[in-house]
């Protein structure tokens, strides 16, 4: 007698909400990857492999930290004419103390032209002079009867988006409405250059 067929089951990533083989194509992707690798490895090997990769990394650079900072009691005691203590010290400074460049505070407003007649007008920087996003897009769509909306751009950066071409009359409402942003601060992009609008 032949055995009775079961029925298929399919593992499906919390994360996404999509089977677990499909989760590469879903929205979040970065998100699912420490959950398919401890669940789903079988599915995914390149991915445990550059876990594993990434592992090894994170040792070495202990174990590299450990040795500078014992080289670095060696390299106080070294004569100051000596060359080779000045080196230690410029790799102790390497690994994993990446600097962050601190960000200008600045807004830069560009217009996007999309299919050849709608414009879109982009407003980035406002968070760095403490103005909350979501309010500021609230208050901008409200002025110029327009769609505005919060969204990230390409380097996942927040940035309002306002429909419309009002690149030129924002000026004067952003410095009348916050008056932390002084005009010298705003800057239009014009021909992929930067051009103060004051």
């Amino acid at each position: 007698m032949a055995e009775k067929p079961q029925p298929v089951r399919v593992l499906y990533c919390p994360i996404c909400s999509l089977p677990a083989e499909y989760c590469e194509f879903g929205p979040d992707f970065e998100k699912c990857k420490p959950w398919l690798i401890k669940n789903a490895p079988e599915l995914y090997p390149d991915l445990c492999k550059e876990a594993n990769e990434k592992e090894a990394e994170k040792v070495s650079e202990q174990l590299q930290s450990v040795g500078i900072s014992s080289a670095d009691g060696a390299a106080s005691s070294a004569q100051p004419g000596d060359t080779s203590s000045s080196k230690q010290e410029e790799v102790k400074r390497l690994p994993g103390a990446k600097i962050k460049k601190k960000e200008k505070q600045e807004v830069v407003i560009e217009k996007v032209v999309r299919n050849r007649r709608k414009c879109i007008t982009i407003v980035k920087g406002l968070d760095l002079f403490g103005v909350k996003l979501s309010d500021a897009s609230k208050k901008l769509g409200k002025k110029f009867a327009t769609g505005a909306s919060v969204v990230k751009g390409p380097t996942d950066k927040e940035q309002i988006d306002v429909q419309g071409d009002i690149a030129y009359d924002i000026v004067e409402f952003i410095t009348e409405t916050w008056p932390a942003v002084p005009e010298t601060a705003i800057f239009f992009i014009e021909d992929g250059k930067k051009v103060p609008a004051a």
